[in-house]
């Protein structure tokens, strides 16, 4: 749903908060080879806090664990991998949550090179998970997203 082989992402139906951040991150070739390659081993994740396991490329159809520390929790977000790109100007991945995930939905890092300006695209579908306490914590998550969306669009900048 997070299509992230499409350049422009349509406006998908109401069941789903959608977000699209998309950030100017660095230039030229070799900064291009080397964040193609961090993007597709979750660097956007470990980079911005998140552990990740297990660690290695991105595969279609893997389930992982992704883990957040927050305030002396630990989070364990169970994902599988949907769909992964590599294109000459775009590369990326997108991964859905699964049962015991803080929310329902999806999200997708897509790395584009427009010349050689590089950018990192964040989308993500987002809704209350079915289970608690996550459902009843929903408006709380939401700002926690914000705050890991921004962090996401600096940790593989230049």
């Amino acid at each position: 749903m997070t299509s992230p082989d499409l350049g422009h992402w349509p406006v998908k139906n109401g069941k789903y908060r959608q977000s699209e951040v998309s950030s100017f991150i660095g230039s030229g070739d070799a900064f291009w080879e080397r964040v193609t390659a961090d993007v597709l081993r979750w660097k956007v994740k470990t980079a911005s806090g998140f552990e990740v396991d297990p660690a290695g490329p991105v595969k279609p159809g893997e389930e992982l664990e992704v883990t957040a520390r927050m305030l002396g929790l630990k989070i364990i977000e169970p994902v599988k991998v949907l769909t992964v790109i590599q294109e000459t100007r775009r590369v990326g991945f997108s991964y859905c949550t699964l049962p015991g995930h803080p929310v329902d939905g999806e999200e997708a890092f897509v790395i584009d090179r427009r010349g050689e300006d590089v950018h990192l695209t964040i989308r993500s579908l987002t809704r209350a998970a079915p289970q608690q306490p996550w459902r009843v914590l929903f408006p709380a998550l939401l700002v926690v997203q914000r705050i890991v969306r921004r962090r996401y669009l600096r940790a593989l900048r230049q």
